[in-house]
């Protein structure tokens, strides 16, 4: 085997990649006739031909094809080792940048990400809030914090923690309008909605003796705002019942702010998710903040389920039923 074997497969993957072997040869300081000969000595070592040659372009053979998919993985696999001993023992610095919803990344990331930076003080943060999805592309995104599995299916996903969402109210509105007990009651409430780019999420989802039962919320009875932030302050005036998550709505539960109702006809959703960018190398940074992340939504979990139950997972299938159009009471 050549003595620099791994310095070929870079140049013959490079090569693939960029469509050009003087250009591969120029990311690697070589110069066109010692990228062409290394080339050509690789082919040689292997017994086989890598590329069609023409003088406008250089096209993969079968063979070259075949010999660049695990060329990819091994160097992908180098990369990864070496990334991680770096990581290891370098203090990672730069810049990460971050999407979130804006109540959870107010109320609960932000003091972690504080943790972590105080634990890595050439760390930078950039922290978006948005309750819409950020796209991780065209945003520049490191990674993000979604409620729920992304469709994108171009991304990675790690779930972080179990979540549910949780309709509530302060005491001082439960006292004046009465506590729902059936989902038949919403119809005499008010609401305070969070509003997206595809609309008001108006559509509240119960379980109830196996089944699926919704709530269409009336507009006409509704606060409406795309600020997650803005809705917590309306509900916390008492302007009307809020769908939260469990994560945005815990605090004001333990210290009595809020109260939530109908618990027994909740349901467990697809959980708190971190979404990076898949296929590629993740800075140590980034990596380290996961990691970290994992080990913090964990202790938060178990404290949140010391609190609070979550949704019973019912042993038998749910069936979707028709929504119920109640009419609201002027």
């Amino acid at each position: 085997m050549a003595t620099d074997r791994l310095g070929d497969m870079r140049l013959f993957a490079d090569t693939a990649v960029l469509g050009s072997l003087s250009a591969a040869g120029r990311k690697l300081g070589l110069s066109p006739a010692a990228a062409s000969a290394r080339l050509l000595k690789l082919e040689t070592a292997l017994h086989a031909k890598l590329f069609h040659r023409s003088t406008r372009k250089l096209r993969l053979t079968e063979e070259g094809r075949v010999y660049l998919r695990y060329c990819k993985i091994a160097l992908e696999a180098i990369d990864d080792a070496e990334a991680e001993l770096l990581a290891n023992t370098r203090e990672i610095s730069g810049k990460i940048r971050i999407s979130a919803s804006a109540d959870f990344g107010r109320r609960t990331l932000k003091p972690w990400l504080d943790e972590f930076c105080r634990q890595h003080p050439h760390l930078k943060i950039a922290l978006s809030l948005s309750d819409g999805l950020a796209d991780l592309l065209r945003d520049d995104i490191d990674l993000a914090i979604r409620f729920g599995m992304p469709a994108e299916g171009t991304l990675a996903t790690r779930r972080l923690a179990p979540n549910w969402r949780v309709l509530c109210a302060t005491p001082a509105y439960l006292a004046r309008h009465g506590t729902p007990q059936t989902v038949e009651d919403l119809a005499h409430h008010d609401f305070v909605l969070l509003s997206t780019s595809a609309g008001p999420l108006s559509e509240l989802r119960f379980q109830k003796n196996g089944h699926r039962q919704c709530f269409d919320i009336p507009l006409a009875r509704a606060w409406e705002t795309n600020d997650g932030a803005l809705a917590r302050e309306w509900m916390l005036d008492g302007k009307g019942l809020a769908r939260k998550t469990i994560w945005d709505a815990i605090d004001d539960i333990r210290c009595g702010k809020i109260t939530s109702v109908l618990d027994q006809h909740g349901i467990e959703e697809a959980g708190v998710h971190a979404v990076f960018h898949a296929g590629t190398l993740m800075p140590a940074r980034v990596r380290a903040l996961l990691d970290f992340l994992v080990i913090r939504f964990d202790r938060a979990t178990s404290e949140l389920l010391s609190v609070v139950h979550a949704p019973g997972k019912a042993g038998v299938a749910t069936k979707a039923t028709t929504p119920k159009r109640l009419a609201s009471k002027k």
